[in-house]
C-alpha cells in the first residue's frame, strides 16, 4: 500500500465554487422517480451530488434526491426553475412537483415555472440519517405531566442523553457537517446543476432560515426570493431562545382555538368560555392517562395531535368534534388521528432525527439542567400547553457530542442582494411574526406582506391577497414597496365541511 496522499483543506467558499462547477458540468439526470418516493409521472426525480464538508471538496460526497414538475405553459413563458423548502429541519420537499394539483397559486407558477423539491442533507434518501430504531420513536402511549417530578425529569434527561449517543454512534463523522449553512451552499451547488446563474427560491418556516442565510452566503446568486413564515435570524435567537419563545406564541394559538370552540359550543358542548374547554381538555388529558385510547394514544399522543390547531385554522373544526366525541364515550375518532403511524416510523425518526442535528449543530446550547429546568419552569408557567414536551424534544442538544458552531450573522448590505419577499400572519405560533420583522430588517431592500390578525403557519396558497403579491413577485419581481397588509381569511365554520389546508406542512414537528 503506498503512502496516504494528503487532502487539500480549502475555504468554505472554494469549496462551494469547486462543487457547483462540478454540479454544472454533470447537471441533473431526470428519470421516473422510484416507487419509494410515491410520485407519478409526469413528476422527475434525479439527483445532485454535494461534498460532506465543503472545506474538504474532494473528500467524500452524498447524493441529494431532487424532483421536478416541468412549467407547463409556452417555451418562451417559462422562467426556469423554482426551488422549495417546507421547513423542519427535517422537512423532505420532493412533494413540492405535486403541489400544482392543489390549484390556484401553485397551478399558476407552474405555468411558467418548473417546481423543483429537493430532500436536503440526512433527509429521506438524500444519506439518511437515524438515531433510534424507529418503532421505538413513534412507540405509544407516552406521559406528557404538565408538572412534571423530580424523577420525571430525570428519566426524560437519560432518554436525551441516549438519543444523542444514538446519533453521534450513526454519523461519527457527518454529524458536524448537518448544518443550516450546510444546507444553503447545498442549495447552491443545486442552483449550479440546474444549469442557472441566480437562484430562485420559496422557502417555508425553517426553510426561511435557510433562504436568510444564503441571501447572506450568496448575495450576487439571488434571483427572487419568497420567505413565508420567517424565523427570526437573530444569533441569540438560534437556537435555544427561539424554542422558548415558540411556547408562548403556541399558547397564544391555543386561547384562539379554545376562545372559537367556546363561541360554538352549540356545536361542540366542550364549554361556553376558554377555560371550560380547556376544563374538557384536562379531562381528555386525565382519561387517557388512566387508559390509554386504542391502547397507544396518552397524553404526549394527544397534547401533540392538538398542537396542529396552532398551524392551521382548518384543523379547528375536526379537532373538537374529535374532542366532543372522545369526552361522550367514543375514542375511535380520537384514536383514527392521534395514534403512533407505524407506517410512517422511518421518515418521523429520520426527521425528528435532522431536526436535532441541525438545531443542535447551528448554535450553542445551555449544556447544565439547572438552567433548562429554571427556564422552561418559567416559561410553563405562563405557557404550559407545549413548554414541557417542546423541552423534551430539544433536550438532546444538551448532550450533543461534537462542538456546535456560532450562528451565522444574517445581514446584507443596499444594493447587495435584489428585493426578497417576506410573507407572515400576525398570530403565527411556530414562527413569530417578530421573525419577520427582525429579517426584513437585516435583508436590506425586502419587503414584508403582513396577513393581519391570522395564525396559519405557511400563509402562502391561501390567502388570495397574500397570493397576489407572491404571483405577481415571482413573475415579474416587483414588491408592494416596504410593507402590504392583507385581511386575514375567515374563520372556519362550526361542524361545516372543511377546506383543506394551503399545502401540506411537511417538517420533522409538524412544521418549525
Amino acid at each position: 500500500m503506498g503512502p496516504a496522499v494528503a487532502r487539500e483543506t480549502v475555504s468554505e467558499p472554494v469549496g462551494v465554487a469547486r462543487a457547483a462547477a462540478e454540479a454544472a458540468a454533470a447537471g441533473v439526470q431526470w428519470r421516473k422517480c422510484p416507487a419509494v418516493e410515491r410520485l407519478p409521472q409526469p413528476v422527475e426525480c434525479g439527483t445532485v451530488r454535494v461534498p460532506v464538508d465543503y472545506t474538504d471538496p474532494g473528500g467524500k460526497h452524498i447524493r441529494l434526491t431532487v424532483s421536478r414538475a416541468r412549467a407547463t405553459g409556452p417555451a418562451a413563458e417559462r422562467l426556469g426553475p423554482l426551488l422549495y423548502n417546507p421547513g423542519g429541519p427535517g422537512g423532505n420537499g420532493m412533494s413540492f412537483p405535486l403541489y400544482k394539483r392543489l390549484g390556484g397559486l401553485w397551478k399558476r407558477l407552474n405555468a411558467r415555472y418548473d417546481l423543483i423539491g429537493w430532500a436536503p442533507r440526512g433527509v429521506g434518501r438524500s444519506d439518511p440519517l437515524s438515531c433510534q430504531d424507529p418503532h421505538e420513536f413513534v412507540k405509544g402511549p407516552n406521559p406528557a405531566p404538565r408538572h412534571p417530578s423530580p424523577a420525571f425529569k430525570e428519566a426524560m434527561r437519560k432518554k436525551a442523553a441516549a438519543y444523542a449517543e444514538g446519533c453521534a454512534a450513526a454519523q461519527p463523522d457527518r454529524l458536524r457537517h448537518y448544518t443550516t449553512p450546510n444546507n444553503a451552499r447545498d442549495l447552491d451547488v443545486l442552483r449550479a446543476a440546474l444549469g442557472r446563474p441566480k437562484l430562485t427560491y420559496m422557502g417555508v418556516s425553517y426553510g426561511t432560515y435557510i433562504g436568510s442565510v444564503y441571501a447572506t452566503l450568496f448575495p450576487g446568486h439571488v434571483r427572487r426570493m419568497v420567505l413565508d413564515s420567517v424565523v427570526d435570524p437573530s444569533p441569540d435567537q438560534i437556537w435555544y431562545r427561539a424554542n422558548l419563545t415558540q411556547n408562548h406564541a403556541f399558547e397564544r394559538r391555543w386561547e384562539d382555538w379554545k376562545r372559537w370552540v367556546a363561541e360554538h359550543d352549540g356545536t361542540y358542548r366542550l364549554g361556553r368560555t376558554a377555560e371550560q374547554v380547556q376544563a374538557s381538555f384536562d379531562r381528555a388529558m386525565a382519561a387517557v392517562e388512566r387508559e390509554p385510547a386504542g391502547g397507544t394514544v396518552g397524553q404526549k399522543e394527544l397534547v401533540a395531535t392538538f398542537l396542529t390547531t396552532g398551524y392551521a385554522d382548518s384543523t379547528w373544526a375536526p379537532h373538537a368534534k374529535v374532542l366532543s366525541e372522545f369526552l361522550a364515550g367514543d375514542p375511535k375518532p380520537l384514536v383514527r388521528i392521534a395514534a403512533p403511524r407505524t407506517a410512517k416510523a422511518v421518515s418521523e425518526e429520520n426527521g425528528n432525527a435532522v431536526y436535532n442535528a441541525v438545531e443542535c449543530q447551528d448554535a450553542p446550547w445551555p449544556r447544565q439542567w439547572a438552567r433548562w429546568d429554571a427556564d422552561n419552569t418559567a416559561s410553563a408557567a405562563l405557557a404550559p400547553f407545549n413548554t414541557w414536551e417542546n423541552a423534551w424534544m430539544n433536550l438532546p442538544c444538551a448532550y450533543w457530542k461534537t462542538e456546535p458552531a456560532r450562528p451565522m450573522e444574517v445581514r446584507t448590505r443596499p444594493g447587495q442582494l435584489p428585493p426578497v419577499l417576506l410573507v407572515a400572519a400576525t398570530r403565527d405560533a411556530a414562527t413569530p411574526y417578530e421573525g419577520a420583522v427582525e429579517t426584513q430588517r437585516r435583508l436590506a431592500g425586502s419587503s414584508l406582506v403582513t396577513e393581519r390578525g391570522a395564525g396559519n403557519h405557511g400563509v402562502s396558497g391561501g390567502n388570495r391577497c397574500v397570493d397576489a403579491h407572491v404571483e405577481r413577485y415571482l413573475l415579474t419581481g416587483r414588491t408592494p414597496g416596504d410593507r402590504a397588509e392583507c385581511a386575514a381569511r375567515p374563520e372556519p365554520v362550526p361542524g361545516g365541511r372543511q377546506t383543506a389546508q394551503a399545502k401540506p406542512v411537511s417538517n420533522a414537528r409538524a412544521a418549525r
